[in-house]
């Protein structure tokens, strides 16, 4: 009888560190961008969503591989996205009854989870095919990783154009606005999200050369 693996082996720890980094969902993968564009105006949306995500991936991962030698293959699309739609609604609500401000700010872009290309993603590429707590972590893992990045560029979108972090007024505070400095209304337009999330990925790039394709 085999000995069983442990639950933080390194190999298990590997499906939470590499989201993070060298095969993070955004940067890497190039998935999910659209999240960006849509909710990173505020750091507090965009914290509301990572959580709403890894939430939503998680659990929809483990669900898929304790049933994965059950689903039949012709409709394993269809048995995905119910079961994401359940925990996207079961979240809202959630929302709604104890964030319902930050629920009406987010308003569809919630529900636009359910077609949110990462979960889809590492549900057929990994929960299909691994057991539940493998699965349960690359779902934390790759949610980790989108988070990240859209709170990175929520944090210098809402700083730079509105010059606060989660509504706090910083350069009212620190004294800028005394010398003459005014908000870039630009970092609040959505094709900013985009440029920002392309300086991170240059940067990443910049750090680790293997990540950079071969013309």
């Amino acid at each position: 009888m085999s000995e069983r693996e442990p639950l933080f082996s390194s190999k298990n720890m590997k499906l939470l560190r590499d989201p993070l980094n060298d095969s993070n969902p955004i940067t890497v993968q190039v998935l999910g961008i659209c999240s960006a564009l849509a909710v990173t105006v505020k750091l507090e949306n965009s914290v509301v969503m990572t959580m709403s995500v890894i939430a939503v991936m998680a659990v929809s991962n483990v669900v898929i591989s304790l049933l994965r030698k059950t689903i039949p293959p012709r409709i394993r699309i269809i048995v995905q996205l119910t079961i994401i739609a359940t925990m996207v609604i079961l979240v809202d609500e959630i929302l709604q009854a104890f964030a319902y401000e930050v629920s009406k700010q987010l308003s569809v872009f919630v529900g636009l989870i359910i077609t949110n290309c990462i979960i889809m993603g590492r549900l057929e590429a990994f929960a299909l095919a691994n057991k539940p707590w493998p699965a349960f972590l690359d779902g934390i893992g790759n949610a980790a990783g989108y988070g990240v990045i859209m709170i990175i560029v929520a944090f210098f979108r809402e700083l730079l154009g509105s010059g606060t972090i989660w509504g706090f007024p910083v350069f009212e505070k620190i004294g800028l606005y005394d010398v003459g400095y005014v908000n870039n209304g630009m970092m609040i337009l959505p094709p900013m999200a985009l440029i920002t999330v392309g300086i991170i990925i240059w940067v990443q790039r910049s750090r680790n050369k293997e990540l950079i394709e071969d013309n």
